[in-house]
């Protein structure tokens, strides 16, 4: 795989003797380690679930407790708690310029650290990021202290700057959804939840006494805005699939027809990577009696909104159409090292937001002051080296080994669903933990999924399913094995147990 894993090593110089640099190394409390070899793959739940507590917003907006044991099935299993493998921070000693023994241990840290960043990325398959990169060429900055403050299209006092870059950037995603230069206001976020944070934000001030409706299966992040901006948010049931239910939106708009509505479309949920029906959500918005000048439609395109633009018969998201603001995240299929994404609105809606700062010189309608400015770089690397043409041979690679992972699971005997427009395959969730910490799979109750990207090959889901297959003969040593009923997270035709599994089959014969 590319991405700069073979790099030089990190020492410069042979190693001391690390048992006296350890020894020597202490402060008053906490002694500093070097990091494990391995770090351990089982869960600590026992450790932390005697003073941890797991809150979740009920559907009035009331706080759940809810307790972390490890024998309630569908409850929160946390991890390990990091202060068992922190490294301490320790004062260098007063003759370290000459020894340099603290560079040295420090060296052989980030080391090892590369040793399990590199292991960890064998087994990486739950989370949707593109492992496959390299920016080589874009070393020669990193010593720069690169900051767009302000707003992207005023310069401001501050010259290290990388403006240029991100209009650039900005300008080919605004292509991307049909909009015009003098159309667009955006800029490059630290993050899809700060592109979410600020599509809402853009709605509310739009709409300040506006409602916000989302489907249960949104991301986080879209209550998130809803608490920190102290908006009402109706929860929105969703199908099997994880699409919004349109019929639950519609009933739910009319008992609040007095308020406009600020709607969160998911181009890809976060579990089932399913993608709501936009116009759809239109029309329904159209027959509830909302004009268009009573809505604002925030598109939360994380993942699958820079795929779409790419599948045949796909629908497409586009301003051409009444929606207010796109966000997609850049650190996912683009494949940025760092964590950062493309917020696009219109730009009548932008003043609503934006106010002159005199310290700058320049605007500031962003959430964060200070933002990222080798962020703009990275993609705009990208984009010149891949272009329209490699995203579209990349996503269609990637529904390809989608549909191949699904196959392969479906003749192991695995419940999995795949959604027509998407690279998430969700499947049964394994059994052994330490399985799931392994593969690193985002798990939700007795579901699991795994995404495939562009760094995702067939070989590795090869292995995947292989060590999915012998994990699942573990937990039934007698070799009878019980595949749990899904129907109702995946859908019955997609649920491998034996009632559905049976059903399925008879299905077949009927139709034979």
């Amino acid at each position: 795989m590319a991405g700069g894993l073979e790099q030089p090593s990190l020492a410069a110089s042979p190693a001391p003797d690390f048992a006296h640099v350890i020894q020597t190394m202490k402060t008053a409390d906490t002694p500093a380690e070097p990091l494990p070899d391995e770090i351990p793959l089982n869960i600590i739940a026992n450790e932390v679930a005697q003073i941890l507590e797991v809150y979740q917003d009920d559907e009035n907006g009331q706080l759940v407790e809810e307790c972390a044991a490890e024998d309630d099935k569908g409850k929160m299993i946390l991890g390990r708690n990091i202060h068992d493998t922190c490294l301490s921070i320790t004062e260098p000693e007063v003759d370290d310029e000459v020894t340099g023994e603290k560079d040295a241990f420090m060296a052989a840290v980030l080391s090892r650290y590369r040793k399990t960043l590199i292991e960890k990325t064998k087994f990486h398959l739950g989370y949707p990021y593109n492992l496959d990169f390299d920016y080589g060429a874009l070393a020669q900055l990193q010593h720069f202290s690169i900051n767009n403050l302000g707003d992207p299209f005023i310069e401001s006092n501050y010259g290290v700057h990388s403006r240029q870059f991100e209009v650039g950037v900005l300008d080919w995603f605004a292509r991307l959804w049909d909009l015009e230069k003098d159309e667009y206001w955006g800029y490059i976020t630290n993050c899809g939840t700060e592109g979410n944070l600020h599509g809402i934000l853009v709605g509310r001030e739009v709409f300040p006494d506006g409602i916000l409706y989302a489907s249960k299966e949104s991301h986080y992040s879209v209550f998130k805005a809803a608490r920190m901006y102290r908006m009402e948010v109706i929860k929105v049931d969703t199908l099997t699939s994880g699409e919004i239910d349109c019929t639950d939106f519609k009933n739910r708009l009319v008992q609040h027809k007095d308020n406009p509505a600020i709607i969160n479309v998911n181009i890809g949920t976060t579990v089932k990577g399913a993608v709501d029906d936009l116009d759809l959500i239109i029309r329904t918005l159209e027959d509830a009696g909302f004009s268009r000048d009573r809505f604002y439609i925030h598109c939360d395109g994380a993942l699958f909104g820079l795929m779409i633009p790419f599948v045949k018969k796909a629908p497409k998201v586009t301003f051409k159409k009444p929606i207010g603001s796109v966000s997609v995240s850049g650190h996912k299929f683009v494949g940025c090292p760092m964590p950062c994404g493309v917020q696009i609105t219109r730009k009548e809606h932008i003043n609503a937001l934006s106010r002159n700062v005199e310290y700058l010189a320049s605007r500031d309608a962003t959430i964060m002051g200070s933002r990222n400015g080798h962020a703009p770089i990275f993609l705009w690397y990208t984009l010149n080296r891949k272009g329209y043409r490699g995203f579209q041979k990349e996503v269609q690679r990637c529904l390809r080994n989608a549909h191949y992972l699904k196959d392969r699971l479906r003749s192991a005997g695995f419940s999995a669903l795949l959604n027509e427009l998407s690279s998430t395959v969700v499947f049964e969730r394994p059994q052994e933990e330490e399985f799931v910490r392994k593969w690193q799979l985002a798990c939700q109750g007795k579901i699991a999924h795994a995404v495939v990207m562009p760094s995702v090959t067939v070989e590795k889901l090869d292995d995947f399913v292989e060590e999915l297959i012998k994990s699942r003969a573990r937990c039934f040593p007698d070799g009878q094995i019980l595949v749990p009923c899904v129907a109702d997270e995946v859908g019955g035709e997609n649920c491998s147990c034996l009632q559905h599994n049976q059903l399925f089959q008879l299905g077949i014969d009927r139709q034979s």
